[in-house]
């Protein structure tokens, strides 16, 4: 079975979303170069007990959004995703980061699928013909966190 085989019989999943977003980044790069920036956070999956350790000792942290791009925009630091697909919540320890990086004046968002992402950095990044993303004005879908105020708790916006 050929590569390319394997991977259309791959079952959807949040691993399978991130990766056609990665692709999806890959193809805007020429018009967009800002996406080479765009890096992946791997916190998650399962590891051994001494490699959880290992990883927690260098810094490692629960509930750290999925995905960054470190540029500034519409008057944010930058952006934060954290990816599901399906059914898949986010757990308290993910919604306590999403909540503090938006009082920090970050973008972070829950994106259901990759397409869903698209919208979303398509918007962050001022892509023609995307409705404009901004601090001010309200974000229907997906859901993004936003700061009550300079220093206040987090709010998000559904």
């Amino acid at each position: 079975m050929g590569y390319y085989t394997r991977q259309q019989n791959r079952r959807r999943s949040e691993a399978t979303e991130q990766e056609t977003l990665i692709v999806w980044c890959g193809w805007q790069q020429a018009k967009h170069p800002e996406l080479k920036l765009l890096y992946h956070v791997p916190n998650g999956g399962s590891r051994n007990q001494l490699e959880a350790a290992n990883l927690k000792r260098q810094g490692v942290k629960a509930g750290v959004p999925d995905l960054c791009l470190p540029v500034p925009m519409n008057g944010f630091h930058g952006l934060y995703i954290e990816m599901k697909y399906g059914r898949n919540k986010t757990t308290e320890a993910q919604e306590e980061w999403l909540e503090k990086l938006a009082a920090q004046g970050y973008c972070a968002a829950v994106c259901y699928g990759a397409e869903e992402a698209e919208r979303l950095i398509s918007s962050y990044l001022r892509f023609p013909g995307y409705p404009k993303i901004s601090r001010e004005e309200p974000w229907e879908n997906p859901k993004v966190y936003r700061a009550k105020g300079a220093g206040g708790a987090a709010s998000e916006e559904k």
